[in-house]
């Protein structure tokens, strides 16, 4: 069947498509059905069957025979590492490790926080608290420690599981100093710390509370799987709130099985055995469901790169990981590639290296403009497929089925709805809109499995962050519109979207128009406050490494650019150069924030953002056009 019949198939009878996806996992009692909405709006899948994730992403595979398949390849530029593990030495480390946990009272339902940097231990430490029942929830190693105490305060560990330090292109960064930091600040204390000690940085460790990993490891008695109701809570992930609080998505065990096992082939169109690689870390969602899971319930070598895109030691740094292990499918974040084109203009790096063997690159995350996606086509001479999701999903809304059918890319668009998904575009009523009209993007409830089934203690806010709005439907946040075709086009945040003197316009086409400039590495559109039109876009533009034409050339050609292609009505006049953007370690634009530094507004500096010193930065490049404050 093609992606038209196989969407319909999931609208005409989803309980059967999704019972039929279901027989994919190994089940110690088979679900009786697929949907219970007893309790709805907190819809559950699965939930009366009896399973284990660690079970079907490792221990099926070696049963299998598959157990001198490599399930992990570790590539560390920073440490200068390569390391290749099987799924039978997966098995061991992972049940070893649960194994330690157990000895010292950790089990079914019990929590533990995961603070690691990129090394394969992460992945055993997630898979460990699976086997287990424990719920783990990952913070991104390096947080701060008020962050840190934040997510402890909330999710009440029994132990934490961490490295000893994270390794960055300049610097290493001790994790114990933040640890005892983050503890000193939580009201509750873990029973324990099992710490994973580094060659780069060993820590110090307390006796009475820290574990060696590796010593305690060694003489561990190995755990069984432990199987658990198909509503189980498999992790908590930690998202950004509105109010400084984070929002702790949960995850549920058996629909997350069952959705994420079917995307490999059906999106991503891997078959067992081969590589994919999602370059991210698993403290963000796509790490959880790429990185770790996923790839491994379907059978596949995932790898876990510990570097950058540039700088590690340069631009060329993807394309060699991809030569080197026989990437087949690739997944990063826009900003990436920005990243690389900023560098390596050209994409002359590319030419060192043999990436025949890969089939596609999936970009996620942020907006993919089309002048990425066309550098990156020429460059790589793969499909470049964009796909939209969140994590709060956990998986894709909207994509390219190439498993089933890869269907025309339009560049800027991520294509269509997946299986499980009534997309609509509603105008502030409710009302459905016509194609070609923006909106906001919302989900017909039930979501699909896989997809959040509420908020770690805090339904109430499930409900007001999600399902107010528009009653019967998911808010996704994000604002858009779909064609006459049904491909969706991903605009802005909703809050991106301006009043510019009573027209309501997003700052996405306006980025695109922006990133077009041939001197144009990276870009961002804001609104700032506007006494007379209530707000007006400010444009935020990085250069090409090397250009060295006059900034106020270029800044007057991407307002004429922007006045030609999308016209006066977007009254673009505030722009500068800037060297870098404010982003979140997973690469995000933090627009929002920039927006309130133009303004000279009050505001918290976001805890997930790479480097705070950018939005100086920032006040400085934007002061002579009259705004960012005295």
């Amino acid at each position: 069947m093609g992606y038209r019949e196989v969407y319909d198939t999931w609208t005409a009878d989803p309980e059967g498509f999704w019972m039929e996806a279901a027989r994919a996992i190994d089940w110690d009692r088979p679900p009786s059905r697929a949907l219970f909405d007893d309790n709805a709006p907190f819809y559950e899948w699965f939930a009366d069957a009896r399973v284990n994730t660690c079970h079907n992403a490792v221990d099926r595979h070696v049963a299998a025979g598959h157990g001198a398949r490599i399930a992990l390849i570790h590539d560390s530029p920073v440490t200068g590492t390569v390391r290749h593990i099987s799924y039978a030495e997966l098995q061991d480390q992972v049940a070893r490790l649960a194994g330690v946990l157990a000895a010292r009272g950790v089990g079914l339902g019990d929590r533990v926080v995961i603070y690691m940097p990129m090394v394969p231990e992460a992945v055993v430490a997630m898979l460990a608290c699976a086997r287990l029942g424990a719920i783990h929830s990952v913070v991104f190693g390096g947080f701060a420690s008020h962050e840190l105490a934040v997510r402890i305060d909330d999710a009440r560990p029994r132990a934490i599981i961490a490295g000893s330090c994270g390794i960055e292109p300049t610097r290493t960064i001790a994790y114990m100093p933040l640890i005892e930091g983050a503890l000193a600040e939580a009201t509750h204390q873990p029973d324990f710390c099992v710490i994973f000690q580094r060659d780069q940085c060993p820590a110090e460790l307390r006796a009475g509370r820290d574990i060696d990993w590796a010593e305690a490891v060694r003489s561990a008695e190995p755990a069984p799987c432990v199987p658990v109701d198909g509503n189980h809570p498999a992790y908590i992930l930690y998202t950004s709130g509105t109010t400084g609080q984070p929002k702790g998505v949960v995850r549920a065990t058996a629909g997350h099985l069952v959705a994420l096992g079917w995307t490999m082939k059906n999106i991503y169109n891997v078959d067992p055995g081969e590589v994919f690689w999602a370059a991210s870390d698993v403290g963000w969602v796509v790490g959880h469901s790429y990185i770790c899971y996923a790839p491994l319930i379907h059978g596949n070598t995932s790898v876990v790169f510990e570097g950058k895109p540039v700088g590690t030691p340069d631009a060329g740094t993807f394309w060699r990981v991809i030569a080197e292990h026989g990437v087949k499918s690739f997944f990063t974040a826009p900003t990436a590639f920005r990243a690389i084109k900023r560098e390596d203009p050209e994409g002359r790096l590319i030419e060192a290296h043999d990436i025949s063997g890969l089939r596609a690159l999936y970009l996620a995350g942020e907006r993919a403009d089309p002048d990425t996606i066309e550098w990156a086509q020429r460059v790589m001479k793969v499909p470049v497929y964009d796909h939209w999701w969140q994590t709060e999903t956990g998986w894709t809304i909207a994509g390219n089925p190439v498993g089933i059918e890869p269907l025309p890319v339009k560049i800027g668009s991520p294509t269509v709805p997946m299986p499980g998904y009534d997309v609509r575009i509603l105008d502030r009523d409710g009302a459905e809109v016509p194609p070609g009209t923006l909106g906001a993007i919302a989900i017909k409830l039930p979501l699909p499995p896989g997809t959040l089934p509420g908020l770690w203690n805090a339904n109430e806010r499930f409900r007001s962050a999600y399902l107010s709005r528009f009653a019967g439907f998911y808010e996704t946040g994000d604002a858009g519109m779909k064609d006459e075709d049904g491909y969706l086009w991903i605009m802005a945040r909703t809050d991106d979207v301006i009043n510019v003197a009573g027209h309501r316009l997003s700052t996405g086409a306006m980025e695109e128009v922006l990133a077009g400039h041939p001197d144009v590495a990276e870009c961002a559109v804001v609104g700032v406050a506007d006494a007379v039109k209530g707000q007006l876009p400010m444009g935020f533009l990085c250069l090409n490494k090397g250009c060295t034409r006059p900034h106020d050339e270029i800044v007057a050609e991407c307002v004429a650019r922007v006045r030609e292609r999308i016209g006066p009505v977007a009254a673009f006049k505030l722009a500068a150069v800037v060297e870098r953007l404010p982003k979140t370690r997973s690469g995000k634009i933090l627009r929002a924030t920039m927006a309130k530094v133009a303004e000279g507004a009050e505001m918290r500096v976001p805890a997930t953002i790479d480097d705070p010193a950018i939005l100086d930065e920032i006040r400085a490049a934007i002061r002579p056009l009259g705004y960012g404050g005295g």
